[in-house]
């Protein structure tokens, strides 16, 4: 049976001690790209528009995420308030960028995630977790003390910085980035994000170093390593072929990807022609074919 290793760190002080590194970091906070500066524990808040206090706008088993973290039982979900990027076609725009959420502390979170496992979830499912590191971090500290250990999923949207995803290791099982574009004027643009590309690609590297390619139990779960979503845009706006060959290049050439058809124009897309569509067939198609041509050993979800 894997039992991840942040049970360890939890119990010998080693987690701990990182809790309070990156707790102390929200005073001028650098968690994120945007590297804000701004006194989060005095209550200031920067891009991301988050405070000291943890947001969540809903937890509970997930069947809508890939099998390979779905199961029988569901992925255990964890849904934060507020966002580290403003796409201007987020389908959660009331989370991310309204903040609809509710406050709670860092003990509360632990105890979700006790809930969580109770229900029989495969897995503690961070979604959108970038902003509220040091916080998880705390909690899972708290959890591993107390039982916690199932596999830990961080489910993000790839705009992270290599030092901090760097203070992650051993504690997270399941990295989960989207390499959402690779062009940083279209990331600019839609997005809001400065420098994407730079930063996508050194975490996943990161990434990649720590957990290595995907492993699944004699079930079928995932219980370690990199999942990597990419969503197939109108007029190949994410710019396809690069991600998928950067991934291929410097990341794994067996490296299990998402290439998600599911693109919808919500939020503020309809101000933007361009991506004011669903894809069509054959533009999800086309970016199947590149990935399979780019690396037969890819590996896809279903």
């Amino acid at each position: 049976m894997y039992v991840p290793s942040y049970v360890e760190k939890s119990k010998d002080g080693t987690l701990g001690k990182i809790a309070q590194e990156l707790m102390a970091r929200l005073e001028k906070c650098d968690i994120c790209p945007h590297m804000c500066g701004v006194n989060r524990l005095a209550g200031q808040k920067g891009f991301c528009r988050a405070a000291a206090d943890v947001e969540i706008s809903s937890f509970g088993p997930h069947f809508g995420e890939e099998s390979v973290l779905v199961g029988r039982y569901g992925s255990g979900t964890i849904f934060f308030t507020h966002c580290n990027m403003r796409c201007v076609f987020c389908q959660n725009f009331t989370i991310s960028q309204l903040g609809e959420g509710t406050k709670l502390s860092v003990e509360e979170l632990a105890d979700i995630m006790l809930r969580l496992q109770s229900m029989g979830c495969h897995n503690i499912n961070l979604v959108t977790p970038t902003h509220y590191v040091p916080q998880i971090v705390s909690a899972v500290n708290i959890a591993g003390k107390n039982g916690l250990e199932i596999p830990i999923v961080y489910n993000c949207g790839g705009y992270e910085r290599k030092e901090i995803i760097a203070l992650l290791d051993g504690i997270i099982d399941i990295y989960m980035p989207d390499f959402k574009y690779g062009d940083d004027e279209a990331a600019s643009k839609y997005s809001g994000v400065q420098n994407y590309t730079l930063y996508a690609k050194e975490s996943l590297i990161e990434m990649q170093r720590q957990v290595g390619d995907l492993v699944v139990d004699k079930d079928g779960i995932a219980t370690r390593g990199l999942i990597i979503r990419h969503l197939v845009m109108p007029n190949d706006i994410a710019k396809s072929e690069e991600v998928l060959r950067f991934i291929a290049q410097n990341v794994s050439s067996r490296a299990y990807i998402n290439i998600m058809a599911q693109y919808y124009p919500m939020y503020q897309a309809h101000k933007y022609p361009e991506i004011a569509r669903r894809i069509t067939v054959e533009e999800y198609r086309k970016v199947l074919k590149i990935a399979k041509g780019i690396s037969p050993e890819f590996r896809f979800a279903d």
